[in-house]
């Protein structure tokens, strides 16, 4: 059965682009457009799409208020559109935030020039996020507070969405939980994600304490123009320290290093960050394997690794060389993932020593390390 979308943007000639793009797809049917938020909102009540391609600047209604309400009526993926700016990384973030599963740069050039790479981008990016599980992608106005950052203002985080009949798909069924995690005096905690991560890993990192004894590396599929408003953002949500890793930066205890886009990171024996140039023949920039395989081999058995929610297997292969090494794996649960692909990859493979519910990761981690 074809993914049913609604394309809303205020330019016609985006809006018009976006429809032939993916009506060349024959398992895409575009049921719909709308110019602004408003007209999303109605649209989206009528037509019931499967998912939704959503600008941000719009008149009448901006495409955030637009997905916060429409996460509140009726919880339906978007996907939003953004620009590779500084600002644009903010806005998008702010989508993510209010419920938007996943987001792709708008570029009107490279429509014109790579149409048949656009064409794959989009309609692939449609498919993943049709298939995502909005339980733990969305979220209302009606937040209970999270911790409070000492540094900054703290986060209003809401409880999951609740399902209707309005297409949202229901939740998987949860595993049994894994057990409450042995105390160990870890040298690393390393993190991977993709899609859904943003969220995820807001909703780990604010449950850490200002204390938290172990130094943290994470690994975040994001363009380079995002990375570091994404961690800025998290330094003043947590009251552990978050920054953009840089080269030669130093392993702290309570200190949260961001692996900036289109690079790779490693980690030496030292505990020292190697920032590398994103190499051509690796999909990710950064990919979870290459900085879970350099700990592997510079912190023998004395890693923490955690996987979480995102499409592909990235992080499989690093997970498993922390294995050999005799370090420690926690993937996501599927009824918590927003996109059960990454952390499925790992449990398949039975890497995982423990798998938890997004929720408990935070308090998990804060009980492991001493």
């Amino acid at each position: 059965m074809a993914v049913k979308v609604l394309v809303v943007d205020d330019s016609g000639f985006f809006r018009r682009r976006v429809t032939e793009i993916l009506s060349s797809d024959p398992n895409i049917q575009v049921v719909g457009t709308a110019t602004n938020g408003r007209e999303a909102i109605d649209q989206v009540l009528a037509l019931k799409p499967d998912v939704i391609t959503m600008d941000y600047e719009m008149p009448m209604m901006d495409g955030i208020t637009a997905v916060r309400q429409i996460m509140q009526r009726c919880p339906t993926p978007v996907l939003m559109f953004s620009s590779l700016t500084h600002e644009g990384a903010r806005v998008t973030l702010d989508a993510l935030d209010a419920g938007a599963v996943d987001y792709l740069p708008k570029n009107f050039e490279d429509i014109s020039r790579n149409p048949d790479k656009v064409k794959q981008l989009l309609c692939e990016k449609v498919h993943t996020v049709s298939r995502s599980n909005r339980r733990y992608g969305t979220f209302s106005s009606s937040a209970s507070a999270a911790p409070t950052s000492s540094r900054g203002a703290g986060l209003t985080m809401a409880t999951p969405a609740a399902h209707g009949s309005s297409g949202a798909a229901s939740a998987p069924a949860a595993p049994a939980r894994s057990a409450a995690p042995k105390r160990k005096a870890y040298k690393l905690v390393a993190i991977g994600t993709s899609t859904g991560g943003p969220v995820a890993l807001q909703r780990v990192l604010t449950q850490l304490p200002a204390s938290f004894p172990a130094p943290i590396v994470l690994i975040q599929h994001m363009p380079a123009a995002f990375t570091k408003a994404f961690a800025d953002r998290l330094d003043k949500l947590c009251r552990i320290r978050v920054k953009e890793a840089e080269d030669g930066d130093v392993l702290r205890p309570g200190l949260a290093l961001l692996a900036p886009g289109g690079k790779q990171m490693m980690i030496d024996s030292r505990g020292t960050v190697r920032i590398l140039p994103g190499d051509d023949r690796l999909n990710y920039k950064p990919c979870v394997d290459v900085t879970f395989g350099s700990a592997a081999k510079s912190f023998h058995g004395k890693v923490l690794a955690v996987v979480l929610t995102g499409m592909g297997a990235d992080g499989r292969e690093g997970a498993r060389l922390l294995k050999q090494s005799g370090s420690q794996v926690w993937a996501q649960d599927e009824a918590s993932c927003v996109i059960y692909g990454m952390p499925m990859a790992v449990i398949k493979a039975n890497l995982s020593d423990a798998v938890y519910d997004l929720d408990d990761i935070g308090r998990n981690l804060a009980e492991a390390c001493i």
